[in-house]
């Protein structure tokens, strides 16, 4: 069809020339001629909770949706910038609260009222266009004269398919497509005689159509005759208005021989400079955002006491012992492999791990569990058993409210027998929560105190602040920064 590259962002068509991404990708533009985006955030918004009326991200959420809109504004403009020509269409706008990242407090212990910052957002921030989105929709659209310039062809074969879902209220948006009754922007053209690219703003397209739905056959998904033909008559549309506007450039690159030194004017090389710096400073901004995530990964790690299993669930409750200050370590030697030996105050105790997907702990891990405090009482350094104790992670895939008990009856008795302590593993994560926000050795102590001194199913002295803490939302009302520009 054409020897373009093209890129489409959640806009998923028949063609094999166009490569699809999600929004959560952070693929680069500059590697494609064509890029095809829609701001759909949906896959950040499913789930979360609500708040006047609009929901209301987490703050890890809130985090991974900035970044990824942070991540396209700056993609489409350095793709504008570099003569790209990127289609982007208007799909209704969803307007969200995200986390601020900021709490404060009030009170102390189980009155303590926990108050979370959040700020409206909307999926538009992933366009580095200040366009003023306002939410309507309608179907009567028109061309403007400068529209007509290139987008006739496009208009005549598209014009029954669109539909505007936001009117353009920011005066400097070069509209390309009006209402028909009072002239509002619904589509814009954005060009500039600095730059060689475009951006190209348009009605949106009912793309979820289900005569053009996927269908699976022998293992093999196929696009519907109405799907194949739609997204072969966009993208042939699409590539002939790349080719007109490419025409219709005023831009012309700049030749080798122009660049030579003689035609140097002193401005470009104090500006050549300052650019220098700027990127250096780019640079360190970047290293030091890599190692804040680095941070954020590290300090969310504990969340794995709720979900994992395996070496990232022994890895998780390694962790969590040292924060409640026990000495604690994977042991290996010879042919001895413990999941951790850890030790405090009271004495020396062996772990094992074990994760379940759908169902209770089994009594065979304690079966291992009671072989491997024999193993380690055969070693010449030791001059008592261990305390056993099978940390648990049952049902592990489900929300904490919906597990039944994490250890089978025969678990229950098995330990009862053999003096061995039961850790469910989620009860680890709140302890953990707690001790990190409030550096309170006593309870850690506490702590210690049960998993050694337990027998079954360890019961943990009360978080000195209850674990679902009651959380008020307060909405800061200022935009947050974000990248901007307009052509002239």
């Amino acid at each position: 069809m054409s020897g373009k590259k093209i890129l489409s962002v959640e806009v998923l068509l028949a063609p094999d020339n166009v490569e699809y991404v999600h929004f959560s990708s952070k693929r680069s533009l500059l590697d494609y001629d064509i890029i095809i985006f829609r701001p759909d955030i949906s896959e950040f918004v499913s789930y979360a909770e609500q708040y006047n009326g609009k929901a209301s991200l987490s703050e890890d959420r809130s985090f991974k949706l900035k970044e990824h809109c942070l991540h396209w504004a700056r993609e489409i403009k350095q793709a504008y910038e570099n003569g790209k020509t990127i289609v982007i269409y208007l799909m209704p706008l969803e307007e969200i609260y995200v986390d601020t990242g900021k709490k404060t407090y009030s009170g102390t212990g189980r009155n303590r009222h926990t108050t979370r910052h959040v700020e409206p957002y909307n999926n538009y921030n992933a366009i580095p266009v200040s366009v003023g989105p306002v939410a309507t929709n309608g179907s009567a659209i028109k061309l403007t004269p400068k529209g007509a310039e290139v987008l006739a062809p496009y208009w005549a074969e598209f014009e029954k398919n669109s539909q505007y879902e936001v009117l353009l209220t920011d005066p400097k948006v070069p509209p390309c497509l009006l209402t028909r009754t009072g002239d509002k922007p619904v589509g814009a053209l954005l060009r500039s005689p600095l730059h060689s690219g475009t951006i190209l703003l348009l009605p949106n397209l009912d793309f979820d159509n289900d005569d053009f739905s996927l269908f699976a056959e022998d293992s093999e998904e196929y696009w519907s005759e109405e799907g194949r033909q739609f997204g072969e008559r966009l993208v042939s549309a699409i590539v002939a208005l790349d080719k007109a506007l490419r025409k219709g450039s005023e831009v012309t690159p700049e030749p080798g021989w122009a660049t030579d030194a003689q035609f140097t004017l002193n401005v470009e090389a104090e500006l050549r400079n300052k650019l220098i710096e700027t990127e250096r400073k780019v640079q360190q901004a970047q290293a030091e955002k890599e190692d804040v995530l680095g941070q954020l990964t590290s300090a969310g790690r504990h969340r794995s006491l709720l979900f994992e299993k395996g070496k990232a669930l022994e890895a998780a409750i390694i962790s969590a012992l040292h924060v409640m200050g026990f000495v604690a370590a994977p042991f290996k030697q010879s042919d001895s492999e413990f999941d951790v030996v850890f030790s405090c105050e009271a004495g020396r105790l062996i772990g094992e791990a074990e994760g379940k997907d759908n169902k209770a702990i089994n009594v065979d891990k304690l079966r291992q569990l009671s072989m491997n405090i024999h193993e380690d009482l055969l070693r010449d350094e030791v001059a008592s058993p261990a305390k056993a104790v099978l940390f648990g992670n049952a049902f592990r895939l489900l929300p904490l409210a919906e597990r039944g008990d994490p250890f089978t009856e025969k678990s229950h008795v098995a330990a009862s027998s053999s003096s061995t302590a039961l850790v469910f593993t989620p009860d680890l994560f709140f302890i953990v929560q707690y001790i990190l926000d409030s550096n309170d050795s006593e309870y850690a102590a506490l702590c210690r105190a049960a998993i050694f001194e337990s027998t079954g199913r360890v019961s943990f002295p009360a978080i000195p602040v209850p674990k679902e803490k009651n959380v008020e939302t307060q909405v800061d009302n200022e935009q947050p920064a974000q990248e901007k520009f307009v052509a002239e």
